[in-house]
């Protein structure tokens, strides 16, 4: 057998064979990932399922993964519906989150190892192989299935031959080279396992000499949108509601582009800003200059920051305001800040002309991952929160993680409680991922970035489904009914609690109450407090400092909850991590039972 070649390398002739070889890489990988790259038809899942199986990895195909996420519509279609750029943001999202869960055999799409943030987050968690197959060899395994959403042209043939010529300089810059051959499988495997036996122990040199030949550059001219400037650091998500659907966009120095994205979609309209004290002494100065170089005339609403701003009161007194600011329907209110600010502009939006366009732009990482998408608006009432307000989406959101730089660690980590609530709720991977490197969410752009996208495209695939919670949106809501309950006993006293913090609080009440139900095991309730824990978010309601009521106080709030249905109490539970349902008419004696072993946790 001819030796592998990479980069002009001349690699040596493995010494190990069989099992012998298959220890050797399993050792040589030191905790990383195998990422087989190339294109459709060169084998990466066949191939993949029988060397994990040699190496005792787990295998994962990223395509599988994305069509579960994207519940259960196949690659076509959401090629059909959403597009090519679409599914290439949710593919980038998926590989990063299966690579921090350790050694796994991953295979990708044929458009995955394209995108210059895909190739450097393999290049830091894993080893990538590129199985080099020619045209021949293509055309004969792709035309076994009739799938594949690039070759629904005219000529499905020369599209593979432009696919394969324009790729192939990328494939290129993978760690090492594999021949895909019209073998048996199992002789694949075995020319794989001698590739990564000769060429891990190198693999840092070889790396290192490939920079040196300028390989890290090639090609970057065919995407210059994604491999250049701030652009490289975006992630879109879609909010599929028909006419009224949306874009999410996260990334960073979005707030100094504003304006271009508002005057996409509103040119020359007049926008109304609603912020609070706090935000507008941080960043209205680059919103509003943004929006005055992108040709749209602005006013600026200023209200206090707090809870207390989502009252009758104040929202009456911004409706004014916006109306003396002569916004018209077909003009927009902008909500600039958390989720009270979202909150209160967005029902502001709702009721002024009977309903305004309005485009949410949030501040905290808990407005960027929840508040500001699904259109849900309100303000809170003397008998509880958010008992007044109205269904009314956004127009567009725009999530600039720039923003979160001048959070508090505390805010920050309330936020971060809704991020970990979409990995329990529904993506235990996601959760995984989470709960294997939580500090890079604290501490990385780019990992924040792509934390933010998962949550919002979890939650937009939810709210397309629901939009009104007539059914399973109500799982947003998992640790909500418990924190819910606490923030009105403490009177929304920011300095005891913030909302983050009690849902934090309730989702680990509610896993221990699913423990106590028999519907989920004891060590997944353990792992949900410990990740809570570990970032120094509470989970004891004891951890509410100056905590004075007790378990039929705590039943009573809970009873002024928005799902509570007839006088029954629902809540949303665990069968495992990932595996929330709707939990409806709980016994409340049953609750109370369970509140009162909560007050004796220390």
């Amino acid at each position: 057998m001819t030796r592998p070649q990479h980069f002009g390398v001349v690699l040596p002739a493995p010494q190990a064979s069989g099992d012998e070889r298959a220890l050797a890489v399993r050792a040589a990988l030191n905790g990383r990932a195998i990422v087989l790259v190339g294109m459709m038809g060169s084998g990466k899942s066949a191939i993949g399922q029988r060397l994990a199986a040699r190496l005792g990895l787990p295998f994962v195909d990223a395509d599988a993964e994305i069509v579960a996420a994207a519940a259960g519509m196949s690659i076509p279609e959401i090629f059909a519906k959403y597009g090519e750029r679409y599914f290439r943001d949710g593919e980038r999202r998926v590989i990063m989150r299966l690579l921090n869960g350790g050694p796994v055999v991953l295979a990708t799409g044929g458009g995955a190892f394209l995108d210059p943030r895909t190739r450097d987050r393999i290049a830091e968690r894993g080893v990538s192989v590129w199985l080099d197959a020619d045209l021949k060899t293509l055309l004969k395994r792709v035309r076994r299935k009739n799938d594949r959403p690039l070759l629904q042209t005219e000529d499905p043939e020369e599209t593979l031959r432009q696919l394969l010529e324009a790729r192939r300089p990328l494939y290129e810059l993978a760690d090492l080279r594999v021949e895909s051959r019209e073998v048996p499988q199992d002789a694949m495997v075995d020319d794989t396992l001698a590739v990564l036996a000769a060429g891990l122990p190198m693999l840092e040199d070889l790396r290192q000499r490939a920079q040196s030949r300028g390989f890290a550059k090639a090609m970057t001219h065919l995407y210059p949108a994604r491999a250049e400037g701030d652009a490289r650091r975006q992630e879109i998500v879609r909010v599929a509601l028909g006419g009224r659907s949306y874009d999410i966009i996260i990334g960073d120095g979005l707030l100094q582009r504003a304006g271009d994205y508002i005057a996409e979609i509103a040119p020359g309209a007049a926008c109304a800003i609603i912020t609070d004290e706090n935000v507008a002494r941080l960043h209205l100065p680059t919103v509003e200059q943004s929006l005055k170089d992108a040709g749209l005339r602005a006013t600026t609403i200023i209200v206090p920051p707090g809870e207390a701003s989502k009252s009758l009161s104040v929202y009456g007194r911004v409706c004014d305001d916006v109306l003396a600011a002569r916004i018209e329907r077909r003009d927009l209110i902008v909500a600039l800040g958390g989720g009270v600010v979202g909150d209160l502009a967005g029902f502001v939006a709702a009721s002024v002309r009977r309903g305004s366009r309005f485009v949410q732009i949030p501040t905290t990482l808990l407005s960027q991952v929840d508040s500001s998408v699904g259109g849900k608006t309100g303000i809170n009432s003397r008998h509880g929160k958010n008992l007044i307000g109205a269904f009314h989406q956004p127009a567009l959101v725009l999530a600039d993680v720039d923003s979160l730089r001048t959070l508090p660690l505390r805010e920050f980590r309330a936020g971060y409680a809704e991020v970990v609530k979409y990995g329990l709720i529904g993506d235990a991977r996601f959760f995984d991922w989470l709960d294997a490197d939580s500090d890079a969410v604290f501490h990385s752009q780019a990992e924040q970035i792509c934390a933010v996208a998962v949550s919002c495209e979890t939650k937009a695939t939810i709210v397309a489904r629901d939009e009104t919670e007539q059914g399973e949106r109500a799982l947003l809501n998992f640790g909500h009914t418990f924190g819910h309950a606490f923030e009105r006993l403490t009177g929304y006293d920011s300095a005891r609690l913030v909302h983050g913090e009690g849902v934090a609080i309730g989702m680990a009440c509610a896993a221990r109450f699913s423990v106590r139900r028999g519907l989920c095991a004891e060590a997944a309730a353990e792992r949900v407090e410990r990740h809570l824990k570990g970032v120094g978010l509470p989970t004891k309601i004891h951890d509410i400092p100056g905590w004075r009521d007790d378990a039929q106080a705590i039943l009573d709030a809970m009873y002024q909850d928005k799902k509570v249905e007839r006088g029954a109490l629902t809540f949303i539970l665990l069968r495992g991590i990932g595996q929330a349902f709707i939990a409806k008419s709980v016994d409340a004696n049953e609750v109370l039972g369970f509140l009162k072993d909560e007050l004796k946790r220390t």
